[in-house]
């Protein structure tokens, strides 16, 4: 029997009251993999890492991590069971120190050497965050908040990484060294997931990819493929069909 993928959604339904968000909606997210989730606004992208994390419950379907369903699981457990996020919009502690915020990352773990470990990888990834580690989080600016985020993240020592639009914000130059860090955090042993609206650079680093478009997957496959699809081409890559 073949390994169970590390994450699986199959025939998930959510809703928010009458609201019908995500509709038999079915991913796979094998060990070792960048997966990238595109689509417009409101189009369930969002609702699918809440809905991995816990905040959102399906109203029909199954998630499992790593072969073991996921219902009825707490957000907490399903951080001790390997699952981290990286928040849309940062969502650091604005009043805590920057060490504070990556201390919160690794609430469900013992300190001990380990956990000083994890700080230093943090610190190789994030050089500036070693130098801000007194600083409010909400002094920051948006580029080191999202280090900040991104660490926290992995102060949990996860196994996947749900990032819901790590390049927010940022100046293009910084995208590029965020999505730089993701291939490096990816090499390092842990998966993505990750949600992007820059359709371009999330499609140039992931294995794979879907397509949300009003709660239902359009389109799925490798993601070198579908950066030539026309459909993609023109509604996320903003190239115009030349008739």
């Amino acid at each position: 029997m073949p390994d169970a993928p590390l994450l699986e959604f199959s025939g998930v339904d959510t809703h928010y009251g009458d609201l019908h968000v995500l509709k038999a909606v079915d991913y796979r997210i094998e060990e070792g993999e960048i997966v990238s989730l595109l689509g417009g606004n409101a189009s369930g992208k969002s609702t699918t890492m809440k809905t991995i994390m816990g905040v959102v419950v399906p109203t029909a379907g199954e998630v499992r991590f790593a072969g073991h369903s996921l219902a009825g699981v707490s957000v907490a457990e399903r951080v001790r069971r390997g699952i981290a996020p990286v928040l849309e919009a940062r969502r650091l502690f604005p009043r805590m120190t920057v060490y504070e915020n990556l201390e919160m990352g690794g609430y469900t773990r013992k300190r001990g050497r380990e956990f000083e470990a994890d700080l230093e990888r943090v610190f190789a990834l994030f050089p500036r965050v070693r130098e801000r580690l007194k600083q409010l989080a909400g002094t920051l600016s948006g580029g080191e908040q999202q280090m900040v985020a991104i660490g926290r993240a992995l102060m949990a020592r996860p196994r996947l990484l749900c990032m819901d639009e790590p390049s927010m914000g940022l100046s293009p130059a910084l995208v590029e060294q965020v999505f730089d860090i993701i291939q490096t955090i990816n090499r390092q042993g842990t998966t993505i997931f990750m949600v992007e609206q820059n359709a371009n650079m999330a499609l140039s680093i992931a294995d794979r990819a879907y397509v949300l478009q009003t709660g239902q997957v359009v389109l799925s496959g490798a993601a070198s493929e579908l950066r030539q699809n026309p459909m993609i081409r023109e509604a996320y890559l903003g190239e115009m069909k030349v008739e």
